[in-house]
């Protein structure tokens, strides 16, 4: 896949209201890609997506549907007609339901995005509070060929676990990565996180950041910085 660095980092708008959000998508006019996430859609609802679209946007609905096989099903084809570019779904739902969220999206412009672990989660507590027994990378192999079995071609996981995921799949994944953080912003509350030029190296296609562009004074000279990184890997 060959992408342009601008191509490459989705923004997300981990904001709480409809005018936050797209008062940082209008200073980052050169920006593509935005996620819209549980907290800005319960806010402000499917308005969010329209607004973004007509600005000439992509968009990452990051919902991570996880219910029973016929209830997400119904959310990926209600999802479809928003006509956004990705939308994510758990692994932990189980083979059923992904394959109900492949069947309900197949044909249409929407690609699923499997998430496998999230980047908060150490390998600590998958052990001890999860009652995971497999090794975390382990682990996030299995969730991933599950969703790949199930006719999945797209994964959300940390930087971490992307080469794994890269060399066990080939290009035959789309992987995108949260978790990324340049070295000038802090970590907040991902616990196995990367730069973004890490990232890329270790095979990620698309890098979601938020806080370091949304949170910085000039969300427009972050957002250029982290582009130059990623050209200059």
């Amino acid at each position: 896949m060959t992408l342009s660095p601008e191509q490459r980092i989705i923004v997300a708008l981990d904001v709480p209201d409809l005018a936050s959000a797209l008062a940082i998508c209008d200073r980052l006019p050169q920006a593509i890609w935005f996620k819209v996430g549980l907290e800005l859609f319960i806010s402000a609802g499917a308005e969010i997506l329209p607004a973004l679209q007509q600005r000439g946007k992509k968009i990452f609905l990051d919902l991570k549907l996880h219910d029973i096989p016929h209830t997400v099903a119904c959310a990926c084809r209600s999802a479809v007609r928003y006509g956004v570019q990705f939308l994510s779904v758990h692994t932990m739902g189980g083979l059923a339901m992904l394959q109900s969220a492949q069947e309900a999206t197949a044909g249409s412009a929407t690609q699923l995005l499997a998430v496998t672990v999230l980047t908060s989660l150490t390998a600590k507590e998958l052990a001890n509070e999860l009652r995971i027994s497999l090794a975390l990378t382990d682990y996030i192999l299995h969730l991933c060929a599950n969703a790949y079995h199930a006719g999945i071609t797209g994964v959300v996981c940390s930087p971490h676990e992307a080469r794994l995921l890269r060399d066990h799949f080939g290009q035959k994944l789309t992987i995108v990565t949260p978790g990324v953080r340049p070295n000038w912003s802090g970590q907040g509350d991902q616990a196995r996180t990367m730069t973004p030029a890490q990232a890329i190296t270790q095979g990620a296609d698309y890098l979601v950041i938020g806080r370091p562009i949304t949170h910085h004074p000039d969300p427009l000279e972050a957002w250029t910085k982290i582009c130059q990184e990623v050209a200059n890997t």
